[in-house]
């Protein structure tokens, strides 16, 4: 079942002219495809809008948005910052000795958000990161397939329980998940990947689809996985970030169970085997979570 699954989405990431795995969350019900590719705030004593740009030249946090998006991208931003893991998560960047994160809005992915544009210096560690949210990232919700997160708020947004912000801050939670991971990623690893990925695409389209051609194996060998395994492990790390977020923030909510019995359920159908990331998370918090991950 999961090799099949595999293979119709190496079809459909293919078809699309996947070239490699890109980080980031897409509105509609299914993310077509997905790209890797390759900033300081007020917190660090640096603002810079976009248009007026300032580059440090140690790390920080920079926030590069227009006059248009200001207002609600403070709402999302304070939404975000009202939990003590985004709170960590914030500082870290905002005083990073090497990183440059930054964030940005985009209307080109209203509804999504992405990050990518990585560099790394001659040591080979991470120097800079953006992070792009659309301009309504606080609206719509991805598939449950890969973000059982995000697509878990769907009917508590629906009753009104929780508001769009609330939505954004999961979506840049996500984000911040992808960022982190890659700076845990060894450059060269990327950089294969990125080299890579497009030549199994090639012969894969070439081959009648056939993932268990030798040259095909060999190269997933070589990258850590075929372009999908790549992509999903990624998608599933920004969600478990997502799940860190929602963790601290529903904790006192009454539907904090059935949010996370909702996510369970989708993790249990769609990532088994990334089920334990989902259910350490969970139980982190310790028996209020024992409703919904047993």
């Amino acid at each position: 079942m999961r090799a099949m699954r595999i293979v119709l989405l190496l079809m459909l990431f293919s078809s699309f002219a996947f070239l490699a795995p890109r980080t980031g969350v897409q509105a509609a019900p299914m993310a077509k495809s997905s790209n890797i590719v390759e900033g300081r705030s007020e917190t660090t004593g640096v603002s810079a809008r976009a248009g007026n740009a300032v580059f440090p030249e140690s790390g920080g946090i920079r926030e590069a948005i227009t006059d248009k998006h200001q207002k609600r991208y403070q709402e999302w931003k304070t939404e975000f910052l009202s939990t003590d893991i985004g709170r960590a998560q914030w500082e870290m960047y905002a005083h990073h000795p090497r990183i440059v994160l930054t964030i940005t809005i985009s209307d080109s992915n209203p509804e999504g958000a992405g990050s990518g544009k990585y560099k790394w210096n001659e040591a080979g560690e991470l120097v800079a990161a953006t992070i792009t949210l659309g301009s309504h990232v606080d609206q719509g919700f991805p598939s449950s397939v890969y973000y059982p997160v995000m697509n878990a708020l769907e009917p508590f947004e629906s009753a009104r329980l929780i508001g769009g912000t609330v939505l954004a801050a999961t979506k840049l939670a996500h984000e911040f998940g992808h960022v982190m991971r890659i700076a845990g990623t060894p450059e060269s690893l990327y950089k294969l990947q990125v080299q890579m990925v497009p030549v199994y695409n090639k012969i894969f389209l070439s081959n009648g689809h056939n993932v268990n051609d030798p040259r095909l194996v060999e190269l997933a060998q070589k990258m850590g996985g075929n372009p999908v395994e790549i992509w999903e492990d990624r998608e599933y790390w920004g969600e478990a970030n997502a799940m860190m977020f929602l963790r601290d923030r529903v904790a006192k909510e009454k539907f904090h169970c059935r949010l996370f019995g909702k996510i369970k359920q989708a993790v249990e159908e769609y990532a088994k085997d990334y089920e334990e990331r989902f259910a350490e998370i969970a139980k982190s918090q310790g028996a209020i979570y024992s409703c919904s991950w047993k």
